[in-house]
């Protein structure tokens, strides 16, 4: 079977790119938008509409394939690729990546991703943008899947000697801003883990000694023993600080380990991980810094987790971060890696090590990506995988539960698709 016409469209994702460097320095939340200054290259306004790609791949046998090119909310920061608007690499796609890809047989998917995932910009001389190479392979993976008349999960595990797995992956809901109506749909719904929470600014969200995070934790596990879906219901509780205590505590690894202790005492005994507790500017200082955070919460017996997300973007970030454990889990944040290869060798690479694997991604994806995304859970057995794309719950949540569902009921009831 070969790729007989490549063809791309502009699309819009479920949420927005946001300048998080205007952020952290006192951006004011108006409405659905930030008021102050955008200081991230290529930002026009501290929020705006987050853009993406759809590239279709025309079969010879009339099936279509379908991927989606989206990149991060926070887009520029923490090393990750600039700003991604249709405007600007839908012309690249149609130019320099089309070309590969026309009547290209598809006989195997790891083989063609890593080629189109490694393709070096004729002008630039660097790879292509995170985003384009995300969605490019994505189309890849589900054309395969199409040819061989198999679920794109089947096509992973067959090519990489996984197993897709017979249950569900745990899903992690994301709050936004509305951390405490949205905590209630996702008690509601019986979510695996929450709220993620969006503690991004210390004057508004966390307090300078911690002490508005701790009150809204008091709250949220209050609110789970008194709303639980059933008997036994015990959430893990997982926030996301955005390095939010280096700037309450002042770069103290030892304070910023005891505050997270005191929010471990608060939540007992459910479970807390703590993403993002420290930014320290470069991969080498951040990678020091969740080290000594991750010893000094072991030493202690807190049962609180570290999350790695911050510099730890790429494949090679990832097997650094998990050489050296820096944090008990990491985030693979899905577009920031490329090809979504990329993606299914860092959950084998952190589950060799013994590392938490998180599938993670953005709010800022698309249906698509998001759909491919659950295929790569269950072919490689994450720890937990993020609903998306929005901030509203409901929806992240339905189509990565649902897409899950359908993966588990196809493979128990036909196995092999034909």
């Amino acid at each position: 079977m070969k790729i007989e016409k490549v063809i791309c469209t502009r699309g819009v994702t479920g949420f927005f790119f946001d300048d998080q460097a205007a952020i952290r320095e006192g951006a004011v939340l108006d409405g659905a938008c930030y008021l102050g200054k955008p200081l991230t290259d290529g930002f026009t306004t501290v929020r705006q509409a987050g853009e993406a790609i759809s590239v279709l791949l025309v079969l010879e046998d009339g099936q279509i394939a379908h991927g989606d090119c989206a990149a991060v909310q926070y887009s520029g920061a923490a090393g990750r690729d600039p700003l991604f608007l249709a405007e600007k690499y839908l012309p690249e796609l149609e130019q320099y990546i089309a070309p590969h890809l026309m009547g290209r047989e598809l006989t195997e998917f790891k083989t063609l991703a890593e080629e189109l995932d490694n393709l070096i910009h004729p002008k630039t001389h660097k790879l292509f943008h995170t985003a384009v190479r995300y969605g490019v392979t994505g189309a890849v993976l589900d054309a395969v899947a199409k040819a061989q008349k198999k679920l794109m999960a089947q096509v992973i595990a067959a090519e990489y000697g996984t197993e897709v797995s017979k249950r569900e992956i745990p899903v992690f809901t994301q709050s936004g801003d509305n951390r405490y109506e949205n905590a209630d749909k996702m008690i509601l719904k019986g979510a695996a883990v929450l709220p993620h929470g969006l503690i991004n600014n210390v004057k508004t969200k966390l307090g300078y000694r911690g002490e508005i995070l701790a009150e809204y934790l008091k709250w949220l596990k209050e609110r789970i023993d008194s709303r639980k879906p059933y008997p036994g219901y015990q959430p893990v509780l997982h926030l996301d600080l955005y390095g939010t205590p280096d700037e309450a505590f002042g770069r103290d690894n030892k304070k910023i380990a005891a505050y997270l202790e005191s929010l471990a005492e608060i939540v007992y005994p459910l479970k807390l991980r703590i993403e993002g507790p420290v930014d320290r500017g470069s991969r080498e200082e951040q990678v020091r810094a969740l080290c000594e955070l991750t010893e000094l919460l072991d030493s202690g017996g807190s049962g609180t987790q570290i999350v790695a997300d911050e510099w730890c973007n790429t494949l090679e970030d990832i097997k650094y971060f998990a050489q050296r454990r820096a944090g008990h889990m990491l985030q693979i944040k899905t577009p920031d890696l490329g090809g979504i290869n990329n993606t299914i060798e860092a959950v084998l690479y952190c589950k060799k090590l013994g590392i938490g694997a998180y599938l993670g991604g953005t709010c800022n994806e698309t249906e698509r990506s998001s759909q491919i995304c659950v295929h790569i859970a269950m072919a490689t057995g994450p720890d937990q995988i993020l609903a998306k794309p929005g901030m509203g719950v409901d929806e992240g949540y339905m189509i990565v539960k649902n897409e899950m569902q359908r993966i588990i009921a196809l493979e128990k009831a036909l196995g092999r698709i034909d």
